[in-house]
């Protein structure tokens, strides 16, 4: 145990806390189980390290641990939190435990056993908490944390430091917001279009020139480690993966074709919707469904699109197609706090009460003309006017 927290005051003090995520303030310490999950390179171990350097205790009574560590190699979770409650522990901070085989029955046994214990712990995105051997459902308190915001980028980036705004506020008070930004000195097209190149992941920070190269190592990892520990599949199912996956970026927004694309993968229907749900599981696609039709699993996605537009750059080249990247940047943005769906009326509907189109500054309201609550989303403009919003805007939501 003393070489776990030698390994964890390492990191701890190589920890800033100068840059926090969104979702930071919204994790309830309280609780005795929480979960973080989320694809890979999102931050999930920072945010981690930051809440347990944040309560700046001595490790003895709290400490952080990988679980693909060596240490757990020969010793079991729940045997390490016995011993650690006993000399006065308070706090277990577990990274990846998907990578631990019984770490769901573990922290159940824990949980149980030992209500005293604080345990925070991350996974992959591909974990579904019901499913797993010791269903932590109904006892963890499960975040999940999505890429960056554009506001993030800023903050992350250049140091410039905005508040969220609400979906209220901006479709009500876009123009008195963006106006308030602009003449503060902000200029968004300074920064907008390297946001849409690499600002959705924080490793972007790392080396520029090798971003996408790590980011397709990333995708890579996804597939052949992630899905392959949690979901169970095999070789040859990761490879008919990837090629879904290649097979979507080429022509994104993608309405899927199931049969053909099937087939073009070498795969049947049933298999082919498994493949899409693992790719949206796993953080690398969203996919676009009318709420008429349910949640079944079967049920053919409406469109198909990249998660964030990072991806289209690494996966699509050098110039991705700019229509695919407002609506996928769109998507991005408000999926992580609004619930996003398909309408036939325009491109998106919000919370199941606004109607958005997606376009450049010559758009107009023809396809939503007279729709209720419909507004347009407009590239290329610093303010807007009425029901038309700069897109840039909608990056300020979380």
């Amino acid at each position: 145990m003393e070489e776990l927290y030698e390994k964890s005051n390492r990191r701890l003090r190589n920890t800033s806390l100068d840059f926090k995520r969104y979702l930071h303030t919204h994790i309830d310490d309280t609780e005795k189980l929480i979960g973080l999950t989320g694809a890979r390179g999102v931050g999930k171990t920072t945010v981690l390290l930051q809440k347990l350097k944040e309560k700046n205790i001595p490790p003895t009574e709290g400490f952080y641990a990988s679980m693909d560590d060596i240490y757990f190699s020969k010793n079991r979770l729940v045997d390490l939190a016995d011993d650690f409650l006993k000399k006065g522990g308070k706090y277990i901070f577990l990274d990846e435990v998907h990578k631990y085989e019984t770490w769901s029955i573990e922290l159940k046994n824990i949980y149980d056993t030992y209500p005293e214990l604080h345990v925070l712990f991350t996974g992959s995105s591909v974990l579904e908490m019901a499913k797993t051997q010791g269903d932590l459902s109904r006892r963890a308190m499960v975040y999940k944390l999505e890429t960056m915001s554009f506001r993030e980028y800023l903050a992350y980036e250049t140091k410039l430091n905005f508040p969220a705004i609400s979906i209220n506020d901006l479709l009500t008070k876009h123009v008195e917001i963006a106006n308030d930004l602009l003449e503060s000195g902000f200029k968004p097209y300074k920064y907008f279009d390297n946001f849409l190149k690499m600002g959705a992941y924080p490793f972007s920070a790392e080396n520029k020139l090798s971003f996408y190269e790590k980011l397709r190592n990333t995708i890579n990892l996804i597939i052949e480690n992630d899905l392959m520990i949690v979901a169970g599949i095999d070789f040859s199912t990761g490879v008919k993966i990837k090629k879904l996956l290649m097979a979507i970026s080429e022509s994104v927004p993608f309405k899927p074709n199931v049969s053909e694309l099937a087939a073009k993968i070498g795969t049947d229907r049933k298999h082919l919707y498994d493949f899409i749900t693992y790719l949206e599981r796993s953080r690398l696609i969203n996919t676009l469904i009318s709420d008429e039709k349910g949640l079944n699993i079967l049920i053919k996605p409406e469109m198909i699109y990249l998660e964030n537009t990072s991806l289209a750059y690494a996966l699509c080249g050098d110039k991705p197609e700019k229509g695919m990247l407002r609506e996928t940047f769109f998507y991005n943005q408000l999926r992580a706090t609004h619930h996003v769906s398909y309408t036939p009326a325009g491109d998106f509907l919000i919370d199941n009460a606004y109607i958005f189109e997606v376009g450049g500054k010559n758009k107009t309201f023809k396809q939503i003309k007279n729709l209720p609550a419909s507004y347009l989303a407009i590239d290329d403009i610093e303010t807007g006017h009425g029901n038309k919003i700069p897109l840039w805007l909608f990056g300020f939501l979380k």
